[in-house]
């Protein structure tokens, strides 16, 4: 009776594996030789050692296929069957600058590649079932020759897009077109009735808590963490829609589609679940078969190449979905954009296709933020050549990074589309900026505004210095125009993620940071703090500036954080103004008892003053600079002994 070992090693050369020399005594496979190697063994000549097995993939030559026609036809149609249902299930795009696509044929042809190499050369040999035949190993030789060129051609394709090729980096910076710009002149003074005050975090946050107010909903719906950002009748919101909550929601409620999405209002704080009626979402990403709609458009258009799909609402309240489609501009890979669009009815599932320069003004987002970063970065990196992307380095810049380490960026509403905003920052990504950049999502058109000043984390750290024993944290910053200077505003969020205060900070001078409980008084305040500090040059630039007449009744001089302050009474009111020094020098030739003129910026608790109007209507303001907008060093010299002699 065989052992075990032996029958174990019976089925093993049976699989087709080369058992000789496992074990004892060799079987079958040769005689055991003194030292340990029998002949035929694993070692061979000059072998390790009988007790070494050899695997090889000799099996493949005993590999024949079906016996008849008829066999052939259903291994064939099974094949197909299979290859239908993988490719309708994972739905790759059918195109040479897939990557998915050449992924799936290299497998394929490596698989292809080793079966024609071992009949190839079972051939040239003979033994086994094999006679030696050169034609036929001829015939397996151009045959192995055919995937092996597939893969070889899906590699070239790989390296040519490749920015090390010459004349590549200089593509690569010129797929996006950035023009230089005025920032006062280009962006205007923000309507704080429409400066979006909370971020996709805390619209979630909000959305969610507006769902929870429609309870027949609850159970068998959830809303999708897509929420877009996109202008809706004037205001910036995030949509999003509603989705099915499992698999046998799916099931019980498909006929009926998702009735509603979600709506935040990011001016107001305010949420929506709007109801769809008779136009039902029958098309989303929860649907997991035929309606799913990135299965849908793929499958519709096999050809194209889909970025990343989003969810907007036209100006109707209509659901859609916009399908951005890439093309290749370097090599097989390489260079990719956007060069049409496909508008799908989430409703009806009817798709339209259009070239970019067509595409309706309510369609807010067809450049995917993250590609408009990444193509402003190869701007950066090779606009010099490649070698100097990491040798020289000379005005090779990138954008800057968020407080994750990833892509840091933000958007603003301009032009009734939406832009997005990043910093930019030198390729040592420093803690400084040296302008900033604004990409249209709708036509990516680009603007570069040089202005030097703090990153966006560095203005995030320090707004949260203000509020550190509140332990707020603040909101990735958006880029406004105050009083014509570029200016971070924030949100300060508790521990639920929602609004509690608001910061405004000088970009170019970080130090200079308003937190107030509302926007108008984060602004007040802020520009309060620009005229004390002598940013601002003419008083036009202020929004809320007034001027008053009256006598002095009270006056006290303090230094706060340094700097020296006169605060007075007028006509006894309950209220103090404050004249900073140097600036308002002119302060001390007013004694109580005095009748006087100025301007000033009402704020909460105390006004700051901005300028003193003298007896015969010359005006003295915060601001002390020269034509070059710096302040006068020798002047402040001066003012600074006239309040010394003042004090003593």
């Amino acid at each position: 009776m065989a052992s075990g070992l032996d029958s174990l090693l019976e089925a093993l050369r049976n699989s087709g594996m080369n058992t000789d020399g496992i074990g004892g005594d060799a079987k079958e496979g040769g005689t055991k030789e003194p030292g340990g190697a029998g002949k035929g063994s694993a070692g061979g000549k000059g072998g390790h050692g009988g007790s070494t097995p050899h695997i090889d993939l000799s099996f493949l030559d005993d590999v024949h296929g079906p016996k008849s026609k008829v066999g052939w036809v259903v291994l064939a149609i099974v094949v197909i069957l299979v290859l239908a249902a993988a490719y309708w299930w994972f739905h790759p795009p059918i195109s040479l600058n897939s990557v998915d696509l050449w992924m799936i044929i290299g497998v394929i042809c490596l698989a292809f590649a080793i079966f024609f190499y071992y009949r190839k050369k079972s051939y040239k040999t003979g033994g086994g079932k094999y006679e030696k035949s050169p034609s036929k190993e001829k015939r397996y030789t151009v045959l192995l020759a055919i995937p092996v060129a597939i893969i070889v051609i899906g590699l070239l394709g790989g390296l040519f897009s490749n920015a090390i090729i010459p004349g590549n980096a200089e593509k690569y910076s010129n797929v996006l077109k950035t023009d230089t710009l005025d920032f006062a002149q280009d962006i205007h003074e923000v309507d704080y009735n429409q400066i979006p005050v909370i971020d996709r975090e805390s619209a979630i946050q909000i959305g969610d808590r507006e769902m929870g107010s429609i309870p027949e909903y609850v159970s068998q719906f959830e809303i999708s963490s897509l929420y877009s950002q996109i202008n809706f009748q004037g205001a910036p919101v995030r949509v999003s829609p509603l989705g099915y909550a499992d698999l046998f929601k799916w099931f019980t409620n498909r006929e009926g589609g998702i009735p509603a999405y979600s709506l935040v209002n990011m001016t107001t704080q305010d949420a929506e679940i709007v109801r769809l009626g008779d136009n039902p979402i029958y098309y989303s990403q929860s649907e997991p078969l035929a309606r799913n709609i990135d299965r849908y458009v793929q499958l519709k258009y096999p050809f194209y190449i889909f970025d990343e799909l989003s969810f907007e609402i036209d100006d109707d309240g209509h659901a859609w979905w916009i399908c951005p489609v890439r093309t290749f501009t370097i090599g097989l890979f390489g260079g990719y954009t956007i060069d049409k669009v496909i508008l799908c009815d989430a409703t009806s599932g009817e798709c339209t296709e259009m070239a970019i320069s067509e595409v309706p003004q309510w369609v807010d987002r067809v450049f995917p933020a993250e590609l408009l970063i990444e193509q402003y970065n190869w701007y950066g990196a090779y606009n010099n050549g490649w070698l100097n992307s990491f040798l020289g380095q000379e005005g090779v810049v990138r954008t800057t990074p968020g407080t994750d380490g990833t892509a840091g960026y933000n958007y603003i509403a301009k032009d009734d589309d939406v832009w997005v905003y990043t910093g930019v920052t030198s390729a040592t990504a420093d803690n400084s900026i040296i302008g900033f950049v604004l990409v249209n999502q709708r036509t990516a058109e680009s603007h570069f505004y040089s202005v030097s000043g703090a990153t966006e984390a560095s203005a995030m750290n320090s707004a949260e210095g203000q509020v550190q024993n509140l332990r707020y944290t603040a909101s990735f910053p958006l880029l406004i125009n105050v009083a014509n200077q570029p200016t971070y505003f924030m949100a300060l969020k508790d521990a639920t993620a929602l609004p509690k205060k608001f910061a405004m900070i000088d970009i170019q001078r970080y130090q200079n940071v308003a937190v107030g409980d509302t926007v108008a008084d984060t602004q007040t305040a802020y520009e309060a703090l620009l005229a004390t500090n002598g940013v601002l040059s003419n008083e036009t630039d202020l929004t809320d500036v007034e001027e008053k007449t009256g006598t002095i009744t009270a006056v006290a001089q303090a230094v706060i954080e340094g700097n020296s302050h006169f605060y007075a009474v007028i006509d006894d009111e309950d209220v103090l103004y404050d004249f900073a020094l140097p600036g308002l020098i002119n302060i001390l030739k007013y004694n109580v008892g005095d009748q006087i003129t100025f301007t000033y910026l009402k704020t909460e608790g105390m006004n700051t003053v901005y300028s003193i109007i003298g007896p015969d209507g010359q005006k003295q303001t915060a601001t002390v600079q020269t034509d070059s907008g710096e302040a006068n060093a020798e002047e402040q010299a001066v003012d600074q002994a006239a309040v010394q002699e003042a004090a003593a």
